[in-house]
């Protein structure tokens, strides 16, 4: 008898297994930023509910908190970076997280602070940079396509340069690194601040409406800074994230990415 009691015990552990088994592989949790991913991923949701997949979305607000939770298991996914930021996190960090999907770019911007133009600029000026690698180096590639700086020859989105590296200047301005998420908060401070797009639209900044100058999207950054959707690799067949990377792609977030951001979200085509 007492083999028997243990026999069907372990007949419903193998049963409760084997459900919670099915439920995980319709789940998927997603690391990103609040604006534009949430509000994308928002959509996605409910198209993958049609498809009987369940999206838990889990909002950060830094750069470093969605890799780490991906590359701890906590999380299946993000969504918040472009590949060189995730390519350098993972030789610095010593990370393993691959790109499974492109989904869009959001237009690198130099936003007015005390000046509304590049040309108010004058000696002493403070200009507010992103300070992790990738954005600074792509910040300080829009300063220089709008003649405020000189980087070296060669220098491209695919290298690491910093305020260090800057060769000359057309003004001698002050620039300052600080993190990302701080930037919007303190642009009164600067004359002028160069936002990554995510962070802009938190402080209700529009880079084709509120932007002094701004990447275009048919610039070579516009497919080198592509935000993707990324996974501890080894984890890139998983079926609900290639349904999530599907619908990311579909027309209706496209549609949902064109109509509500104008110009600030910009979806990938290949």
């Amino acid at each position: 008898m007492k083999k028997l009691i243990t026999l069907l015990f372990a007949l419903l552990l193998l049963v409760g297994c084997s459900n919670n088994e099915t439920k995980d592989e319709k789940s998927i949790s997603v690391a990103c930023s609040p604006t534009p991913h949430a509000q994308i991923l928002s959509v996605a949701a409910e198209l993958l509910a049609k498809e009987g997949y369940t999206l838990n979305v889990v909002e950060f607000e830094d750069y470093v908190q969605p890799i780490e939770v991906v590359e701890s298991g906590e999380i299946d996914a993000n969504y918040f970076a472009h590949v060189p930021y995730l390519d350098n996190y993972n030789s610095e960090k010593g990370t393993n997280q691959v790109v499974v999907g492109k989904v869009h770019y959001e237009p690198f911007g130099i936003y007015p602070g005390s000046k509304s133009s590049l040309d108010e600029l004058e000696d002493g000026d403070v200009i507010f940079v992103p300070n992790d690698g990738t954005n600074e180096t792509r910040a300080l590639l829009l300063l220089q396509d709008n003649g405020i700086i000189t980087l070296p020859e060669g220098v491209d989105a695919d290298s690491i340069v910093t305020v260090n590296d800057i060769v000359s200047y057309s003004v001698n301005v002050d620039i300052r690194e600080l993190e990302a998420a701080q930037i919007s908060r303190v642009k009164d401070e600067a004359a002028v601040v160069v936002l990554n797009g995510n962070y802009a639209l938190a402080a209700d900044l529009n880079v084709s409406k509120d932007a002094i100058a701004y990447e275009k999207s048919d610039s070579s950054a516009a497919k080198t800074y592509v935000n993707v959707v990324a996974v501890k690799d080894g984890n890139q067949e998983n079926e609900a994230i290639k349904a999530l990377c599907e619908v990311l792609k579909s027309k209706e977030v496209v549609d949902y990415i064109n109509n509500t951001f104008e110009g600030a979200v910009v979806p990938f085509v290949e």
